[in-house]
């Protein structure tokens, strides 16, 4: 789980946000792996959306083509 998604999706609930949108969190700079950035955010995201049906919609905004294929197939399984 990480904290950075289920804090901002608390506070989104906490203010009434139906709609969000997450970037791809540290696989830049950071060289966080994306792999295992889009799996951690697609299952921490997945997890919270079961408590609540409040949130509407989240996006996740992909800054290259390599990050899109990793979330799309994902989010296909």
């Amino acid at each position: 789980m990480s904290l950075a998604y289920f804090n901002s999706l608390k506070l989104a609930l906490d203010n009434n946000v139906t709609s969000i949108s997450f970037p791809n969190i540290s696989t830049g700079i950071y060289r966080f792996p994306k792999e295992k950035a889009d799996k951690i955010a697609i299952q921490t995201i997945a997890d919270f959306l079961t408590m609540t049906t409040k949130i509407k919609r989240v996006i996740f905004v992909c800054f290259d083509d390599e990050n899109y294929q990793i979330y799309s197939g994902l989010l296909k399984q």
